[in-house]
């Protein structure tokens, strides 16, 4: 009796020791002449994950240039036209002949370093699918707690109703000022101080509930909330934040193309968990069965 009990337990280590073994998973890292961003990529978007990877093994995005920058917002690269575009020359219609089905998830949301897929305006893609290579990394911005609950797409919504009254003509021209002169800290900080006019005079709530953990992560990490649940993230930068710092501050053209290229180089590497939490200090979460 004793001896087949022992023979459960090591039998339940092995399964154990096994299970343990195989708790690995892929860490994306893009090299720039800026520095090294290392990434992961979801479960919970499997085709973007499988996608990218199948790109990433094959060498596609191998001096690819990150051909589009805004600071304070994002930079985005994977176009195949890229690797071989002369000065000048507009990009980002380029891809691999695919999209990607949408997989968007509210829980994963345009925090500072997401990464995400790129895709056409609704109008011409009502199902949100995602381009099958084009991608972008946000840097966004730290948010205070007002801005992040104000509901800005139901303001601008009233605003045309708000301006008609020739009380408010003032407030227009300074709006206008600043949205002209693209000043657009200027142009929310007076819509902000706006607010509890227009909700007065046009007896309209401008106000949204935001989770405490988006409150959280907007207002110390930031990011730009504006594109939660209209694109797929996929991913987040683990290391390397500071490298979406240094490329978003390069000088640009007038289509937001860097002057001098921004290339990159896209490895991908499976590693135990164990492995990834060490090197990186990032909690990997537990795998979606």
């Amino acid at each position: 009796m004793k001896r087949v009990s022992s023979i459960v337990v090591l039998f339940l280590c092995s399964l154990f020791v096994t299970s343990c073994a195989q708790k690995k998973d892929y860490v994306v890292t893009i090299e720039t002449k800026y520095g090294k961003m290392v990434a992961i990529l979801y479960d919970e978007t499997p085709k973007h994950k499988a996608n990218f990877i199948k790109l990433a093994k094959e060498h596609y995005y191998d001096s690819t240039l990150f051909h589009r920058v805004i600071s304070g917002f994002m930079i985005q690269g994977g176009d195949p036209d890229s690797k071989k575009a002369t000065a000048g020359q507009r990009l980002g219609t380029g891809g691999p002949g695919y999209t990607v089905d949408a997989e968007i998830n509210p829980k994963f949301i345009h925090e500072k370093g997401a990464l995400s897929a790129a895709r056409l305006s609704d109008f011409q893609n009502p199902s949100k699918a995602s381009s099958g290579s084009q991608f972008y990394i946000v840097q966004g911005t730290k948010l205070t707690e007002e801005e992040l609950k104000t509901d800005f797409e139901k303001m601008n919504g009233v605003m045309g109703q708000f301006f008609q009254n020739p009380a408010n003509k003032s407030a227009y021209d300074s709006v206008m000022t600043a949205y002209q002169a693209q000043d657009m800290k200027a142009f929310q900080a007076l819509l902000l101080k706006l607010k509890p006019r227009v909700e007065k005079q046009l007896g309209v709530a401008l106000s949204k509930e935001v989770s405490p953990e988006k409150l959280k992560i907007y207002t110390t990490v930031g990011g730009t909330p504006n594109l939660d649940d209209q694109y797929t993230v996929f991913g987040k930068v683990i290391s390397g934040l500071d490298v979406i710092d240094k490329i978003a501050a390069v000088a640009k053209d007038p289509s937001e193309r860097p002057v001098e290229d921004v290339r990159m180089k896209v490895t991908v590497e499976e590693l135990s968990v164990k492995k990834i939490e060490k090197l990186y200090g990032y909690h990997v979460p537990e795998k979606v069965k």
